[in-house]
């Protein structure tokens, strides 16, 4: 495994790990914060993101690529069960 990012904010590691696991790319987020008691902690240690070291390079590119909406979502309603908006 090898570190590829380093944020100060346990979620952003999370939403990170999410993009990479949705391109099959497994991932984990690393924290030393004492299990959650002392979240102050990221300011020393901050959370990490690792993957494999074979996917280092495709992960990077993946998370530094540029936000494209596609368009297939309709927020008209039609894409929320039951007309939730």
């Amino acid at each position: 495994m090898v570190v590829i990012r380093e944020y100060v904010s346990e979620t952003e590691a999370h939403i990170a790990r999410s993009v990479l696991e949705a391109n099959e790319i497994p991932a984990v987020v690393l924290r030393d914060n004492a299990s959650g008691m002392l979240p102050s902690m990221h300011i020393m240690f901050p959370v990490r993101l690792a993957v494999r070291d074979a996917d280092a390079s495709r992960a990077l590119a993946i998370l530094d690529a540029p936000y494209e909406d596609d368009g297939d979502f309709d927020f008209s309603g039609d894409d929320f069960p039951n007309g939730l908006r």
